[in-house]
């Protein structure tokens, strides 16, 4: 028997694909072309189309941004019913997707408050706190992660807080396209992917062409808040934002500060600490 074809009668997956005997491949022999093409177009939109109507788009820039090193890996993973009911109950007023065709309003989108930047947010319960203390500041959270944008519009919404606005899709776009030049009161960027493999060091998130971009939307004297658990990227940290000249390190001497009151611990990072990582915070201010 030829393993690259489909058992009779085996039924096609949802790409349009068939399993080989053993499982461990699909294949498209078989399949007639007309119901091949299809099922792949299907597939495709599927992969496009948002998994809640009204929710966060599944490619909010699309095509019409140039292709590029990414420094996030999106993920896919179940997204529960408590995080599904707030995806569509706060997401058309809470929510929005970084497309690259706008530039926000953020004094009207935060009712004139104070607006810092954060990449990056997991599951939100760090960022749902900082906002619950801090009422007088809005937080507009970056993320691609679903389940981690309905957990932080439910906790926002159970917190009573209104300062918190969750925004889908490349950070990137965002600071380039999206916002008014001098228009963001701080950045936070806590626990960035350390991508810890020598190939993959020019994903990290903080690079020289990165702070060049992100100066821009930042006020004078704003902080850029980043914290991470790898040693070795927080020197390329340190490193990087020294070298910069929009930014100064808030610490006399240099070096790396002390963790603020104002940044909780997080369940990421309780993790890393119950492994032996040491911690680093970093506070530059945009000059």
């Amino acid at each position: 028997m030829n393993p690259s074809r489909p058992t009779p009668g085996t039924p096609a997956g949802p790409d349009g694909t068939t399993p080989t005997p053993d499982g461990t491949a699909p294949t498209t022999a078989g399949i007639p072309d007309d119901l091949r093409i299809a099922s792949l177009e299907r597939a495709r939109r599927m992969r496009q189309e948002p998994r809640f109507p009204g929710g966060p788009a599944a490619d909010p820039a699309g095509s019409h941004h140039e292709r590029r090193i990414r420094s996030f890996q999106p993920r896919r993973s179940r997204v529960t019913p408590g995080q599904q009911n707030a995806l569509e109950r706060l997401w058309p007023k809470w929510g929005l997707d970084i497309d690259g065709l706008r530039v926000l309003d953020l004094p009207t989108m935060f009712d004139g408050l104070p607006v810092v930047l954060e990449i990056g947010f997991g599951m939100g319960e760090a960022t749902a706190r900082m906002a619950a203390d801090d009422p007088g500041t809005g937080i507009l959270a970056v993320d691609v992660h679903t389940p981690g944008q309905g957990n932080l519009l439910g906790l926002a919404d159970r917190n009573g807080s209104t300062n918190v606005r969750v925004a889908n899709g490349d950070a990137i776009i965002l600071l380039r396209e999206m916002l008014e030049p001098e228009s963001l009161d701080g950045l936070r960027v806590y626990f960035p992917d350390p991508w810890p493999k020598s190939r993959h060091h020019k994903r990290r998130l903080i690079q020289p062409e990165f702070l060049d971009l992100v100066a821009g939307p930042l006020k004078p004297g704003a902080i850029v808040h980043c914290a991470t658990d790898w040693e070795p990227y927080a020197e390329q940290m340190l490193d990087v934002l020294t070298a910069h000249p929009r930014f100064e390190n808030t610490v006399a001497g240099g070096g790396y500060a002390p963790r603020p009151a104002f940044r909780p611990q997080t369940r990421f990072e309780g993790q890393g600490l119950g492994k032996g990582h040491v911690v680093h915070d970093l506070l530059f201010a945009r000059v």
